[in-house]
Formats: C-alpha cells, sequence, structure tokens
C-alpha cells in the first residue's frame, strides 16, 4: 500500500464548485429570510396604520353623523301658573325651551314629561305648534317653548323632561334632562 489516493483534478474542482455554489445557495437563502421578515413588518406596521386611519374615519363619520343632534338644546324649569289675582304660587308645571342652534331643520319635535305625559302646548312668538305639545319643523336658529300639564309637586319630580326630534338626515333623537344624547324614538 501505497500513498493516499487523493483522486483526480476533475473531481476537485467539481467539489470546489459544489462548495462555492452551497455557500451562495445559503446566502441567497439568508438573504430571502431577510427580505421575507422585513415584508412581514412592512405589512404588520402598514395594517397598524390602516386600522389607526379605519378609526379616524369612523369617528369622523360619527361626528358628522351627530354633529346637527348635538347643536339641539333644551333649557327646562319648574313654573307656576298665576292664580286669578295675577300672583304665582307654587311650581305646578315644567317649562321646557328648546333651541335648535344647527343649520338645518329638526322635524317631529316633541316634549315628554315622565313616561306619559306629552307637552300640552308648544308656542314661538306668539306661534302655536300643531297637536297637543307636538311642533312639525323648529328651522335653524328658532325655539320653542313646551309647557307640561300642572302636576302635584311629587309627580312633577318624576316627570322630568325628555325632547324628541328628528334631524335633518332623518334620524330620531332623544335628549334627557340631564343633557345625555341618545339615537331612539319616543313610545307612542
Amino acid at each position: 500500500m501505497g500513498g493516499i489516493d487523493w483522486g483526480d483534478a476533475p473531481t476537485w474542482v467539481a467539489g470546489a464548485f459544489a462548495a462555492a455554489a452551497a455557500y451562495y445557495a445559503r446566502g441567497t437563502l439568508r438573504s430571502q429570510q431577510k427580505q421575507i421578515r422585513e415584508q412581514r413588518e412592512f405589512i404588520a406596521e402598514q395594517s397598524a396604520t390602516l386600522a389607526l386611519e379605519r378609526a379616524e374615519l369612523l369617528a369622523q363619520a360619527e361626528e358628522r353623523r351627530t354633529a346637527q343632534a348635538r347643536r339641539v338644546s333644551m333649557k327646562h324649569s319648574l313654573s307656576w301658573t298665576n292664580d286669578a289675582e295675577g300672583f304665582g304660587g307654587r311650581n305646578d308645571h315644567w317649562k321646557v325651551r328648546v333651541i335648535n342652534t344647527s343649520d338645518e331643520p329638526i322635524r317631529d319635535v316633541l316634549v315628554r314629561f315622565g313616561d306619559t305625559y306629552d307637552a300640552r302646548d308648544a308656542t314661538t312668538a306668539g306661534q302655536r305648534g300643531w297637536g297637543p305639545g307636538r311642533v312639525h319643523l323648529i328651522g335653524p336658529g328658532r325655539e320653542f317653548t313646551f309647557r307640561s300639564q300642572r302636576m302635584p309637586e311629587v309627580l312633577l319630580e318624576n316627570a322630568r323632561p325628555d325632547l324628541y326630534f328628528t334631524d335633518a338626515n332623518g334620524v330620531r333623537w332623544q335628549l334627557d334632562a340631564h343633557g345625555e344624547l341618545d339615537e331612539g324614538s319616543e313610545a307612542s
């Protein structure tokens, strides 16, 4: 037995090329993995940005939807009816001012006291509304005054006013005595 047989030159050259090809393939694979990782990070960032933009657009849409309703206010106070001699007595009814400061009219306006009592009447600058305590339309910058029926003091506290109206987009709203605005309609 003689020395070690190292093979022939073409085998060595082929082995060297195979090793170089494996080295470059490994580098290419690592590069592609890095690109995929960067693309995933980019997509995650874009998804987060799109989610924030969508939330902002939804908030703006909600702002536009409620803008007119938030510009309608109700100021209420207890009041009394003068007696035959013209003197005031005890508080015996609610007096409610509905003010539309929006740029559009509100429609089908109703003030309800407690769960049952609709306003007795509604007036503005000497003009009456339609139906007992209902007003068909309150224009921009206008106001109406609604009054409840006369009630005992105990009932007055439990019959706080709620305002119902329809905005220019056809959405029905309820504004309660505490200033809470909700989408909804009154019971018939």
